[in-house]
């Protein structure tokens, strides 16, 4: 049975924090202490305004803030709930128990609409931008003896950049420069994996990271994904790295509540695995307040991995993989072993577009324009739309049997698609279609749309 509980609030007015950060700051504490349980039903916002003597804005910020980060619930007409997923309460003593499609993709005709994932709008950028980026560039003296971590100028620029945009408490010491998120997941596989050990991946998942951990000699494992991310308690206890996407799974497009991430903390911990954080879509949100990365939140288990492929395009050829120390200094020993490198060209190109706040002003233009495509879609088809909070691409659910016809009658039609089904290790357990909007002009984006529209069957419609 769902009971309404009261609680203890208070507020400071006289505080320099804001009223309805206080508010949730308090209810956050409850839920993670155990005072407030899972199921148990909160004040509406009128009566919490009213118990605290505060506006009713105060209330709706500070609720609004714990539905975005996974610790509420609600039902139209029935009220707010601590989310059924929220951490279990600690007893005091107690034990705490690159591209995203193939891996060479033919571009579409001319003509036809390309809504497969995997691809950023690559025609936005600032021109004039860029090519001062590359004067910049022509100007650095070629090196001799590659850093393996990457120019120090550009660890300082990226360790700022992850401080301002993602809230990771990270300095230049822990930050190396590689040259995207495959690479930097294999120079973890080849610092932490080989034969006898066993790496985890998303089912479904990211197919690349599969691949890499197999080369590595690691014995993939599929781990379970639901519509928030990964499924913490079906993880299995002896992996020594485990790869997730948190901030956008891909391909379902679950965003990791904050209670789930405490949660694969404490497995990481209590294992003594290394979690491996694909920050995959994460600068791109919508709607929704952005969740902490995991890397912020144990900088001990976690190694973060960010990309450029996304924000300006996958030709860059840069990103970050963000490490404890010691971890990183191993990964720069094996990676001096294995001759790899960034160019450093293309690091001195990127420090100019950071320093001059190029980048910042691009994402806030790309966000803009993902925005509206991501909305032609959920227009479109929104019964059938799930993940559309964050990225680049969303799933539309749809049982099994359809997803074949479907697929080959828009391509009949000049629409190229994609399915959840090649991204499973084991028999697929999740049906759907992954659009990818990245790539595709916001009139491409309405006509796929209103092909699949059409396409569906009027059983499921």
């Amino acid at each position: 049975m769902r009971v309404t509980i009261d609680l203890p609030l208070a507020v400071d007015r006289e505080a320099a924090v804001p009223l309805a950060v206080q508010v949730a700051g308090q209810l956050r504490e409850a839920m993670r202490t155990g005072r407030l349980r899972a199921g148990e039903r909160l004040p509406s916002t009128r009566a919490l305004a009213a118990l605290l003597g505060v506006s009713r804005t105060v209330a709706t910020d500070a609720y609004q803030q714990l539905y975005a980060e996974g610790w509420l619930d609600g039902r139209h007409g029935s009220g707010t709930y601590v989310a059924d997923d929220t951490l279990p309460y600690e007893k005091p003593g107690a034990q705490v128990i690159e591209t995203r499609g193939s891996v060479h993709r033919e571009p579409a005709p001319p003509g036809w609409v390309d809504l497969r994932p995997g691809r950023p709008w690559v025609f936005g950028y600032d021109t004039a931008a860029w090519r001062r980026a590359w004067r910049s560039a022509g100007e650095l003296a070629l090196n001799a003896f590659p850093d393996p971590y990457g120019h120090p100028e550009l660890r300082e620029l990226l360790a700022d950049h992850l401080r301002r945009a993602r809230a990771v408490p990270v300095g230049a010491g822990n930050v190396m420069v590689t040259r995207g998120t495959g690479n930097g997941l294999d120079l973890i596989a080849a610092t932490l994996l080989g034969p006898g050990t066993r790496a985890g991946v998303e089912e479904p998942g990211w197919r690349a990271a599969r691949r890499i951990f197999a080369s590595r000699g690691a014995e993939v494992v599929p781990c379970p994904v639901d519509e928030q991310g990964v499924i913490v308690e079906a993880l299995p206890d002896d992996l020594r790295v485990l790869y997730t996407t948190p901030a956008h799974q891909f391909p379902v497009g679950g965003r990791l509540p904050i209670p789930r991430r405490e949660k694969l903390l404490a497995w990481a911990r209590r294992t003594g695995a290394i979690v491996v954080e694909d920050d995959y879509d994460a600068e791109f949100r919508y709607d929704v307040a952005p969740l902490p990365a995991l890397y912020g939140l144990d900088p001990g288990r976690v190694v973060l991995l960010g990309t450029l492929s996304k924000s300006l395009g996958p030709d860059v050829g840069l990103g970050w993989l963000v490490a404890p120390a010691d971890l990183l200094d191993a990964v720069a020993e094996r990676r001096m072993q294995l001759a790899d490198r960034t160019s450093g060209p293309v690091q001195r190109a990127v420090a100019t577009l950071l320093e001059r706040g190029d980048l910042d002003r691009h994402l806030r233009r790309m966000r803009l324009e993902y925005a509206r495509r991501r909305a032609a879609i959920v227009e479109a088809l929104g019964p059938y739309v799930r993940g559309d909070t964050a990225g680049l691409h969303v799933m539309v659910t749809l049982p099994a049997g359809v997803l074949p016809g479907l697929v080959r009658r828009a391509g009949e039609r000049g629409v190229l698609l994609d399915t959840t089904e090649p991204h499973h290790l084991g028999p697929p357990r999740v049906h759907g279609l992954v659009l990818g909007y990245g790539s595709a002009s916001r009139a491409d984006v309405r006509r796929g749309c209103a092909v699949i529209r059409e396409l569906i069957p009027p059983a499921e419609a």
